[in-house]
């Protein structure tokens, strides 16, 4: 999973906050009292408008340099990690059916081992994304 990386206009507010607009993922808008939470929100509301979209189909970036803004707007790079959102938002447990040797069940029962927790902490190693 790559980080993708969207230009992102900031809109200063008279009352000080941020309204946020990605153009290239039409609807997706936001806000934030302050920039910090701007960034933020937007970081969350780029997942879930790329959430049930294939990686290899999210829409292609726009160059920022393009993007024309008023006086109170800059246009930033906001960065979405795929795999970041998913462990913050995806963590519903999905059951797995496996086999193992009847031995080595009989010697991890008897130590009370947590199946799965070897199993998520050997696939986090294996794929390296601990």
């Amino acid at each position: 999973m790559a980080k993708h990386f969207y230009p992102v206009i900031f809109h200063k507010e008279e009352t000080g906050s941020y309204s946020v607009f990605v153009p290239d993922l039409p609807g997706c808008n936001t806000e934030g009292e302050t920039l910090d939470e701007a960034y933020e929100m937007v970081a969350d509301a780029i997942g879930l408008y790329l959430e049930g979209i294939k990686e290899e189909e999210y829409p292609v970036r726009s160059d920022p340099k393009m993007i024309t803004v008023e006086e109170n707007e800059f246009v930033a790079l906001v960065e979405f990690n795929k795999l970041e959102y998913d462990k913050k938002h995806n963590t519903k447990a999905v059951k797995k059916t496996l086999t193992i040797p009847a031995w080595l069940n009989e010697y991890a029962e008897k130590e009370n081992v947590n199946f799965s927790g070897v199993l998520q902490d050997a696939l986090k190693s294996k794929l390296n994304v601990g």
